[in-house]
């Protein structure tokens, strides 16, 4: 069976962020042991899980990075997510990667203001609707910046983390309230292009003109 582009290229991706991986790797010195935290995942009877997942454990590395690849309708980009400053974030994200949790969803917010541009997602049903069925608390420092290629956890106030995540595309010019996870290490053109396609709204914060589709994820 051919491979569809998307996926031709998320494969490209995944070889070239591997081999940026593995060469430092060989340059490094032998790994000490992998440090742990404990972290706290509260169940939202209110807010039942979008679709079926577990609470991950409560212990989680905090120590290296993860790439996380994901493939849309509109290209690939690779996430680089560092579980030193989020170990809990990231330990939690990969956990819903692991469980499909963001196969074949919708983004269903794209903004382009003044203010802030970002592409939120995570959301299974509509904006803001459909998590994991549980929460956690943030990991901020209050020092937290938002530039460019930024990817971090949406909220509905402290404490309220699940799967809604955004990235910034451009700039965000907002307080230090939301979970930095990582960055994109490759793919920011697939941002620029979902851009260029368009908001369905006048004050440039709402749906995408064209649906922005997550067809698949995985972590290494």
């Amino acid at each position: 069976m051919k491979r569809s582009i998307p996926a031709l290229i998320a494969a490209a991706l995944v070889a070239t962020t591997l081999s940026t991986t593995t060469t430092t790797a060989s340059a490094a010195p032998a790994p000490e042991p992998k440090p742990v935290v404990s972290c706290e995942f509260t169940p939202t009877p209110e807010n039942p899980a979008a679709k079926p997942v577990r609470i991950p454990s409560a212990r989680a590395r905090a120590k290296g990075t993860v790439d996380v690849y994901f493939v849309t309708n509109y290209g690939p980009f690779v996430v680089r997510m560092d579980r030193a400053n989020a170990p809990c974030g990231v330990h939690n994200f990969v956990h819903l990667v692991k469980s499909r949790f963001y196969d074949a969803t919708q983004c269903f917010r794209l903004t382009n203001s003044a203010r802030l541009g970002v592409l939120q997602c995570g959301d299974i049903y509509r904006q803001e609707e459909g998590g994991p069925g549980y929460k956690f608390p943030d990991e901020v420092t209050g020092n937290e910046t938002y530039p460019r290629g930024t990817v971090a956890y949406g909220n509905q106030g402290p404490g309220t983390n699940g799967s809604e995540f955004f990235v910034v595309h451009s700039f965000a010019n907002i307080d230090p309230n939301y979970t930095v996870l990582g960055h994109v290490v490759a793919g920011m053109s697939t941002f620029d292009r979902m851009v260029a396609a368009g908001i369905a709204d006048p004050d440039q914060d709402g749906p995408p003109v064209k649906p922005i589709r997550i067809l698949k994820v995985w972590a290494r």
